[in-house]
Parts: C-alpha cells; sequence; structure tokens
C-alpha cells in the first residue's frame, strides 16, 4: 500500500512538472504573467465549455440583450459582441464566469454549422496596459490575446493560427471601431 502511495505521489510529481514546461514553451513570446495568467484563464473556460452540448452558455443567444446588460452590469463596462458570421460563426450565448483575479469574466460562445467552437474571454485587467495580439498554442486549442483599455481579451478556439488571427483582427476592429 505504502509503495503505491508512493508511486503515486511521484506520477503526480512528474506529471505536474512535465505541464510547468508545457505552460512555459506555450506562452508565444509573451514576459507578462498577468497575459499568462488571462490566457491560461480563457484557455481554461473553452475547455471547459465548448464541448458541453445541453448547457454550453447560461444565456443563450436568443437572450442576447439580457446577456450583454447582464455581464455589462457584472463587469463594468459596455460589452459589444462581435459579429462573426461573415467568417461562418454565430453567437451560442455566454456566460459569467469566476476569475483568478479575483473578479469575474464573461464568456461569448460562437459555433459554426458543422459544431466547431470559438470562444471569447473578457475580464478587468489589472495591469490595464495595452499590448498588441499575442498567440499561444496548448495542442490543437489555438488563443489569441490582447489587453485594450483596461480589459483583457482572449479568443480560443480549435482552428489555425492564420485563420484565428483572422478571427481575432475581426474582434478587435469590432470592439474597437
Amino acid at each position: 500500500m505504502a509503495a503505491a502511495v508512493i508511486l503515486a505521489v511521484a506520477v503526480g510529481f512528474a506529471a505536474g512538472w512535465g505541464s510547468r514546461d508545457r505552460l512555459t514553451s506555450a506562452r508565444g513570446g509573451s514576459g507578462s504573467g498577468e497575459g499568462i495568467s488571462l490566457r491560461r484563464a480563457a484557455a481554461v473556460a473553452h475547455v471547459a465549455y465548448a464541448p458541453e452540448v445541453r448547457h454550453p452558455v447560461e444565456v443563450a443567444a436568443s437572450d442576447q440583450a439580457h446577456l450583454v446588460a447582464w455581464l455589462s452590469k457584472r463587469l463594468g463596462t459596455k460589452l459589444r459582441v462581435p459579429d462573426l458570421s461573415a467568417q461562418g460563426f454565430w453567437l451560442v450565448g455566454g456566460r459569467l464566469l469566476p476569475d483568478s483575479t479575483g473578479a469575474v469574466a464573461a464568456q461569448f460562445m460562437f459555433e459554426r454549422s458543422q459544431g466547431t467552437r470559438l470562444t471569447l474571454f473578457v475580464r478587468r485587467d489589472a495591469q490595464g496596459n495595452d499590448t498588441a495580439f499575442r498567440f499561444a498554442q496548448d495542442g490543437s486549442l489555438s488563443t489569441f490575446y490582447w489587453v485594450d483599455r483596461g480589459y483583457g481579451y482572449a479568443l480560443s478556439g480549435d482552428q489555425s493560427r492564420e485563420f484565428m488571427l483572422t478571427l481575432a483582427d475581426s474582434v478587435y476592429r469590432q470592439l474597437n471601431p
């Protein structure tokens, strides 16, 4: 029994240490710990909710006005939902999430007719420094993230880097007309 416990602890330590290396290499060139935290929070939320069939969102796109008003009030800013229909994605809805900074975040989910999903994660950014797009890849999950006017944004999906850049650029332009 003691040998099994020691083996389990050793396997857990090795897995954790290996994950640390993977996360460090997936940074996409960011030297900002806040950026890593933003990217990581968005990726975890995407992986948790994108596969859901019956409950992918708290508020459906059919109630978009309520969704935007609710999330805007909770985040303390007027949020907008980008229109990604030109790229083949439609809003599924959204949800409120706890954030690792101790605040709350918003997640908007988009879907293609084939069932492929994207998520846009939005939260207040404590640093408030504007950044250029940054990119990270964790397995098949691609994430572009940036900070603009005191808010952090992260767009995540199982798409190519090039296609995700096109989507992130569209989101950025629509949120900053």
